[in-house]
């Protein structure tokens, strides 16, 4: 199971979970060459889609048929084979990843994914506020509080503050509502996206924000990073920490991506 839930957050391989290790892994082994010209959507009965290529149907490494529950969807993993050049590079997918972990993973082990994002709840990054400087303190204020308003107002769920990285229990009461209102979004591709977003942000609330559209993901995105940008700004950027950054990014985009086509 923890497998599966590393490869729904940032691929298959630990060289695909770091852009530079992904580069050195790329060297050393050959991508499959591109066999397919032509990429479409087909629309099958109960207005399910797929994705063909020259006409036959995509399956999952499982050997499952990709079929996907809006055209919107299906469109955004369709443009990913359509922009492969002369070799399929599965780290330049990160939502037809995304799609494939779904159908081969979260569909059939739904209970032990939710399991693992409500975790996140018992210690979600929001919760864990710098007792100084001034300036970082209003930071995560600013940009944590009214997302832990929304959750309230949309769960009832009321979470504990402290200062530091000093464990605080939450409320029995406080998960249970987060665990309710998570249950009711177990469509495996609504859950896979929430859990890649969770894991990307080290926290549940910022993702529900994104999938409620209380937050952009941009906006989440910014907010799970007040911390690090602090430091940033104090110290400086190392450079291999943002190409993991901005491969990070990328996942959490195409996670919000997916979200919104399930709607269209």
């Amino acid at each position: 199971m923890r497998d599966l839930l590393n490869d729904l957050e940032d691929g298959k391989t630990p060289a695909e979970q770091d852009p530079v290790r992904r580069a050195q892994s790329t060297m050393k082994r050959a991508l499959p060459k591109r066999f397919y010209k032509d990429v479409s959507v087909g629309e099958e009965e109960e207005g399910a889609f797929s994705i063909l290529l020259d006409g036959r149907a995509v399956r999952t490494p499982g050997a499952t048929r990709v079929l996907l529950p809006s055209r919107a969807a299906a469109e955004l993993v369709a443009s990913e084979y359509a922009a492969q050049g002369q070799e399929i590079d599965p780290a330049q997918m990160p939502v037809t990843r995304l799609v494939n972990t779904a159908i081969d993973g979260v569909a059939i082990h739904t209970q032990p994914v939710v399991e693992d994002v409500l975790r996140y709840a018992t210690s979600d990054l929001l919760c864990y506020r710098a007792p100084s400087p001034e300036r970082l303190v209003a930071m995560q204020a600013e940009a944590w509080d009214p997302v832990l308003d929304w959750i309230q107002s949309v769960t009832g769920a009321q979470f504990i503050l402290a200062e530091g990285i000093v464990h605080v229990e939450q409320s029995r009461i406080a998960i249970a509502a987060i665990s309710t209102y998570l249950r009711q979004r177990t469509d495996p591709f609504r859950l896979a996206a929430i859990h890649v977003m969770t894991s990307l942000t080290g926290s549940l609330l910022l993702a529900l924000a994104v999938e409620g559209k209380m937050l952009s993901a941009q906006e989440a995105w910014q907010a799970a990073h007040v911390d690090e940008d602090w430091n940033i700004a104090q110290w400086g950027e190392d450079g291999e920490a943002k190409l993991r950054r901005a491969s990070r990014e990328r996942d959490m985009m195409a996670s919000a991506s997916l979200l919104s086509a399930l709607e269209d």
